[in-house]
C-alpha cells in the first residue's frame, strides 16, 4: 500500500510542475498583450486682452498633428468655440463649432482650409466679434472686431 502511494505522489509532482509552467506562460502572454502605451498630451495656453481692432501675436500650431483649439472670452459677450485643426507645411484645415449667439440659440458648424492670412476659423464670443483666424499658411491669431476691449484665452492641445 505504501509503494502505491509513493508512485502516485512521484507521478503527480511532474504533473503539478507542468501545470504551473502552463499557467505562468499563459499569464505572461495575457499581460504582454494587455500592455497599453499612454502618452501625455502637449498643450499651449494663450491669454489675451485685445483693444478694439487689435490682434494677438501669431500662434504657430504644430505641423502634421491633429490638435484641439479651444477659445473663450471672459469679458462682456462671453462665449466659447472650438475646432479640430491640422497644419501641414502649406495649409491649415479645421472643423468645429462656433460660439452660440443669442439670436441663433445654438452653435453652428465651422470648417475650412486656407493658406492665406485673414480667413475666419472660429468665433469665441457670443456676439461673434472675437475670432481665431489664419495669420498665414503656418500661423493663426486672435482678432477683436468689437467696440471694446475683449479678454479671454485660447488653449491648443495636441
Amino acid at each position: 500500500m505504501k509503494a502505491i502511494r509513493m508512485r502516485i505522489q512521484k507521478s503527480s509532482r511532474p504533473a503539478v510542475i507542468l501545470m504551473v509552467t502552463v499557467v505562468a506562460i499563459i499569464t505572461s502572454i495575457v499581460v504582454a498583450n494587455a500592455t497599453q502605451t499612454i502618452t501625455t498630451p502637449n498643450a499651449a495656453f494663450v491669454s489675451f486682452s485685445l483693444a478694439t481692432g487689435a490682434s494677438s501675436a501669431p500662434i504657430t500650431p504644430v505641423t502634421n498633428r491633429s490638435m484641439l483649439v479651444m477659445g473663450c472670452c471672459t469679458a462682456t459677450g462671453a462665449g466659447i468655440g472650438q475646432v479640430s485643426l491640422q497644419h501641414n507645411s502649406s495649409v491649415i484645415s479645421w472643423t468645429g463649432l462656433e460660439s452660440p449667439t443669442s439670436a441663433s440659440g445654438g452653435a453652428t458648424i465651422t470648417s475650412g482650409a486656407d493658406d492665406v492670412a485673414g480667413h475666419h476659423i472660429v468665433y469665441i464670443d457670443e456676439p461673434h466679434h472675437v475670432d481665431i483666424r489664419t495669420a498665414s499658411a503656418n500661423t493663426i491669431l486672435i482678432q477683436n472686431a468689437s467696440t471694446g476691449t475683449m479678454a479671454g484665452n485660447v488653449t491648443l492641445i495636441w
